[in-house]
């Protein structure tokens, strides 16, 4: 605990300044006026009304799709691979990857089976061989239409994530449900059939090479002259629209066969608050719909890379590229957002290829953008249609109706709790109640930094933490008495109950915070809403129930001498 009561107050008024801070956007409309922070706290669809979707990913389709596509493939890559000419390839059950590989002779079986091993790692598994047709029998691997199933529904919440940002919903729900469904809810969008079409359009993704024409600072230049001039604004525009409309005011201001598209930089929260600018040529291009697969893999050192493959088309062609532009920057663009823009360090001419990331930071870091990369990758050549089952929008009525209904829970277990404070302990319950309001409002403030989106479990959360709060304080008095009770002055009781409490409040909390850890991991939606919410009360909890109040009895009663002595 810091002894310094003055330090002690200048935290608590720096705290409260900052809390006031980030929780009024809440509740006053500071778009048109400078604030410090415009963030705030994102109403769900539960409370706001918005547009529900359950969508199916068509997985048994991919699965057959992956497999007409490897067999296809495969006898010109046991050709290049292993110089052996196989006759053709029978795919028997495209569901379970079944297909006979015909070998010209019988001779060449093992050269075949170890060329297979090699390109196929662990999609196979040998079944047997057919003497009688001269051909080796292989069938999908069990765990291989695992993986493939579950990154197929990564791709797909890739895909939908990065249309619903471009649709500007703040904080959409895309979560995935059982083996093959996913869950996309959109607060605040009522217009389901727009939301629709922006789902199941196709995700666009490109290679795209750096121009050297222009240098960075330049370029930038270009580009504030051309916003000033048409008054153009990324917050008042979708990105494409803003990209669309750049370009057409750059004409003839920046090289012929070049294009400005952006990567946003991984401190920064929005494409919005900053974003990196590049001039591409449009004139050498690779698109991703050649792209078979993209996973991390490690390279050198154990680092983590971004592994991809490219089918028998896209082999050749990203081969070329490749060896026209080695040492040059190539960009990864998914639907006009740059993801990447790593360097071609060889010409990549096997169809496979690995990106390597940049240093300065932590393993976790770099493993962690090396899934966005092979994620964002592998969505934009997603392999699965997408079936709607189920559709339904919640009205403005009916949101007004939950939040109206939430908040008047809300205050009515607040007033409870101050009234019961106040009543049981009189001056000490004041204190309580004090430390119970900069308890919600530095929730309030937490969560709309963090951009948290509300939904009536998270109100739930909100009024459970008053109970949390006010328990603490309840522990801590309850001491305080004990210590009277056994003859001790009010200085002295203020100081063992306190020492005493913390360590009973501290566990109780730490248990609660694993269970909503617990919560955060595993659930889903509203579940990790009300776990956020609960855990931001509770790690509040310690400061405003022991350092807050003690620094209050500390400047009353021991600094100013005050007459504080509770009547229980």
């Amino acid at each position: 605990m810091i002894q310094s009561l003055r330090l002690r107050w200048a935290i608590i008024a720096i705290v409260l300044l900052i809390s006031i801070i980030w929780t009024v956007p809440n509740f006053v409309n500071v778009e048109k006026m400078w604030w410090p922070t415009k963030s705030r706290m994102v109403l769900g669809l539960d409370i706001q009304g918005g547009s529900h979707l359950v969508l199916r990913v068509d997985v048994d389709s991919a699965v057959r799709q992956d497999a007409t596509r490897i067999s296809q493939s495969l006898p010109e890559e046991i050709k290049n691979d292993s110089q052996v000419t196989v006759k053709g390839v029978e795919l028997v059950d495209p569901l379970r990857g079944v297909m006979n590989v015909q070998l010209a002779n019988a001779a060449d079986r093992e050269k075949v089976e170890a060329s297979i091993t090699k390109l196929y790692d662990y999609v196979f598994r040998v079944t047997g061989f057919d003497s009688a047709k001269n051909a080796l029998n292989l069938e999908f691997a069990e765990l291989y239409v695992r993986d493939f199933k579950s990154k197929l529904l990564d791709q797909a919440i890739a895909t939908i994530r990065n249309r619903i940002d471009e649709f500007g919903v703040a904080e959409p729900s895309i979560t995935a449900q059982g083996s093959d469904r996913i869950l996309v809810q959109l607060p605040g969008i009522k217009d389901a059939s727009t939301a629709k079409d922006l789902i199941n359009r196709t995700a666009r993704l490109d290679f795209m090479i750096l121009s050297q024409e222009l240098g960075g600072d330049q370029l930038q230049k270009l580009i504030t002259e051309a916003e000033t001039a048409n008054k153009l604004k990324l917050g008042e525009l979708k990105y494409s629209q803003y990209v669309d409309r750049l370009n057409e005011a750059l004409k003839g201001k920046i090289p012929a066969n070049t294009v400005v598209y952006f990567e946003k930089p991984e401190q920064a929260a929005s494409m919005e608050a900053a974003r990196i600018p590049y001039l591409l040529r449009t004139d050498e291009i690779v698109t991703g719909d050649k792209l078979t697969n993209a996973q991390v893999g490690q390279g050198e050192f154990g680092k983590p890379v971004v592994s991809f493959a490219f089918d028998p088309i896209g082999t050749r062609q990203f081969g070329d590229l490749t060896k026209r532009h080695s040492r040059q920057q190539m960009a990864i663009v998914l639907d006009k957002v740059v993801k990447s823009a790593p360097v071609i360090n060889e010409p990549i001419t096997g169809g496979r290829g690995q990106i390597t990331l940049g240093g300065g930071r932590d393993q976790n870091q770099t493993f962690n953008e090396a899934k966005v990369i092979a994620t964002a990758l592998r969505a934009g050549a997603l392999p699965a249609a997408l079936e709607q089952l189920e559709e339904r929008t919640v009205g403005p009525s009916v949101g007004a109706d939950a939040i109206r209904q939430g908040q008047l829970g809300t205050m009515i277990a607040a007033l409870a709790v101050f009234a019961f404070m106040i009543f049981y302990y009189k001056g000490f319950g004041v204190v309580a109640d004090l430390a119970l309001a900069l308890n919600l409002l530095m929730t309030v403030a937490i969560l709309s930094s963090l951009g948290a989106t509300l939904t009536l479990p998270g109100v739930a959360g909100l009024a459970l933490t008053l109970g949390i709060s006010v328990d603490a304080s309840v522990i801590i008095y309850e001491r305080i008495k004990e210590e009277m009770n056994k003859g001790a002055n009010l200085p002295a009781a203020l100081r063992e109950g306190y020492d005493r409490a913390f360590s009973s409040i501290f566990d109780s909390n730490l248990t609660s915070v694993a269970v909503c850890v617990v919560l955060m991991y595993f659930g889903t939606g509203p579940v990790r809403g009300f776990a956020v919410t609960l855990l931001t009360g509770l790690v509040i909890t310690t400061f405003t129930a022991v350092f807050f109040t003690r620094a209050i009895f500390d400047l009353l009663i021991v600094k100013m001498k005050l007459n504080f002595s509770p009547k229980w």
